[in-house]
Parts: structure tokens; C-alpha cells; sequence
């Protein structure tokens, strides 16, 4: 007969795992996010399985989803199968809204490539052009 033993983590060992603070860990599980396993005399573990779940969660977090958007994606994800469309739905809605930050964000990376590039070619007499850098920026509607 062969039995299998699951890992289990303490939540100082989780937190490590995850890259999280125990406190961190903490708001979560009052936040409904994760749900610590409890040994009998009441502590926290958690498994492997449980470290997978958090990765998500904040891979999620990551693209701007906020945590009442996490709480309702959990519960509708405890309901099972039936919520599906609900699920998707708001996966797509939360797409939708880190395409906009993500577009932002690799405009900003452009200025800030296009300063570089303008300093470089300056520095090493590539290019002899006197506008500076506020001009080029207010031609674009920035400003430096």
C-alpha cells in the first residue's frame, strides 16, 4: 500500500514560498482569498496546492485586479461550474482595463527610450540637433 504525504507549510515557510509577509497572508485569509488548513490545535498550514492558488491570486493582483474583483472571482469559483460565464466575464472585463494601463505604460517606456537615445546621440555628436528635449516633448503633449 502506498501513502501519500502532502507537504505542509507554516506560515512563516508560505510566506517565504510566495513572496508575501505573514500579516500579508493574514489579510488575505480574512479577505476570503485563501483559507489556511488548521491542525488541531488550531495553527495554520497550508500545502503545496495552496501556494499554486496564491501565484494566481497575485498574478491576478498583478494585472490591476482589485481585491473585491478577487473576492467575487473566489466565491464564484467555490460555486463551481455554474459561474463560468461570471468568471469570464470578469476576466475579460479586468483585460480589458490592463490593456489600457499596459498601452500607457509602454508609451511612457517610448518617452523615456526616446530621452535616452536623444541624450546618446547628443553626448556623442551624432546628431547636431538643437531643439531640446522640452520642444520635442511638447510637440507630442508632454512635458518634461
Amino acid at each position: 500500500m502506498t501513502t501519500t504525504t502532502t507537504e505542509r507549510y507554516s506560515i512563516g515557510d508560505f510566506a517565504k514560498a510566495v513572496g508575501l509577509s505573514a500579516p500579508t497572508l493574514r489579510y488575505y485569509e480574512k479577505a476570503g482569498l485563501i483559507e489556511p488548513h488548521r491542525l488541531d490545535n488550531g495553527r495554520r498550514y497550508y500545502e503545496t496546492a495552496d501556494i499554486n492558488w496564491v501565484k494566481f491570486l497575485l498574478h491576478l493582483k498583478g494585472t490591476g485586479m482589485s481585491i473585491s474583483e478577487l473576492q467575487q472571482y473566489v466565491t464564484w469559483r467555490a460555486a463551481g461550474d455554474d459561474t463560468i460565464s461570471q468568471r469570464l466575464a470578469l476576466l475579460k472585463h479586468v483585460k480589458e482595463d490592463f490593456l489600457v494601463q499596459f498601452n500607457e505604460v509602454q508609451h511612457h517606456l517610448q518617452i523615456l527610450n526616446d530621452k535616452i537615445n536623444w541624450y546618446e546621440e547628443k553626448e556623442a555628436g551624432i546628431t547636431q540637433d538643437h531643439e531640446d528635449f522640452s520642444s520635442y516633448l511638447q510637440r507630442f503633449g508632454h512635458h518634461e
